[in-house]
């Protein structure tokens, strides 16, 4: 999944602040007291999101559809 992410940063960096910002929004709890010592979302959420979403906790999305919820996810936080 992550990889996904660095591939979509390289091709469209216009979108880094929009990933920054969500993986602050979705960050662990006590992220600053376990390896790898960053910010991110913690595996089982991501795995949630995937069923949720595809239907499979072990689904890759498309690029395509990262960076439309990318976009989303960064409106929506302007808006509140």
């Amino acid at each position: 999944m992550y990889r996904a992410f660095l591939l979509l940063a390289l091709r469209r960096p216009w979108l880094v602040p929009a990933m920054v910002g969500m993986a602050w929004c979705a960050r662990a709890r006590g992220w600053y007291r376990r390896p790898p010592f960053l910010p991110v979302p913690p595996a089982s959420f991501l795995r949630w999101r995937m069923e949720t979403a595809y239907g499979d906790p072990d689904a890759q999305p498309p690029l395509e559809d990262l960076a439309r919820f990318l976009r989303w996810a960064r409106h929506h936080r302007r808006t509140f």
